[in-house]
């Protein structure tokens, strides 16, 4: 995981960033993303559009501030494990801590319906998806000293991605999270019947 800034100038930096994400969050869910411009953001923030630009490459990346960490949180939960730990229980644990908190915020709706909504934050975020998996299985590859596009380690990246989805919907998100990870785990087994 990323350590916090510790440096008052990283300090600066990164409440400048978390409030340019902020009030465009805030924005793009008050009124819709094609309804805000960059220059409402920065001045939201009171920012120049210049000091957005140097945060966020895009519109697009806005609306996923987090993107940067998050991959970075997957790949360490892969090669910063505990010893003895595997592979899939590290992800399961990341997925667990990281995913559960998220999925319950007030806004996660709101914002997931955004997302789904807009065709340019759909794009973007099926990009960032792909960056992720690819980062994710070079990360599962080079712990079992295997080539970057080895499809066991491809595959399982692709499946721990897209947990959060096939849990989304679920009443007991825990449990559904817990349920997937059996299934790598274990392989898959028919529904028993009641």
């Amino acid at each position: 995981m990323t350590e916090a800034p510790v440096g008052r100038r990283e300090r600066k930096k990164a409440a400048t960033r978390q409030a340019i994400a902020d009030a465009a969050l805030r924005l793009f869910l008050e009124r819709g993303y094609d309804q805000v411009g960059i220059r409402e953001i920065a001045d939201a923030a009171d920012v120049s559009t210049t000091t957005l630009f140097k945060h966020f490459p895009s519109k697009e990346a806005l609306a996923f501030d987090q993107d940067r960490d998050r991959e970075a949180g997957l790949v360490a939960a892969v090669r910063e494990r505990a010893a003895g730990l595997s592979v899939v229980d590290a992800l399961r644990q990341h997925v667990l801590d990281t995913w559960l908190p998220i999925a319950a915020h007030p806004q996660m709706a709101a914002y997931s319906a955004l997302i789904d909504s807009t065709p340019a934050l759909r794009a973007y975020s099926e990009s960032m998806w792909t960056r992720h998996a690819d980062s994710l299985g070079a990360a599962i590859a080079d712990e079992f000293g295997v080539a970057h596009d080895d499809l066991n380690c491809v595959a399982l990246a692709r499946f721990v991605l897209d947990i959060p989805s096939l849990a989304r919907g679920r009443q007991d998100r825990r449990a559904a999270v817990e349920a997937v990870f059996d299934i790598l785990t274990r392989g898959w087994q028919p529904p028993s019947r009641l």
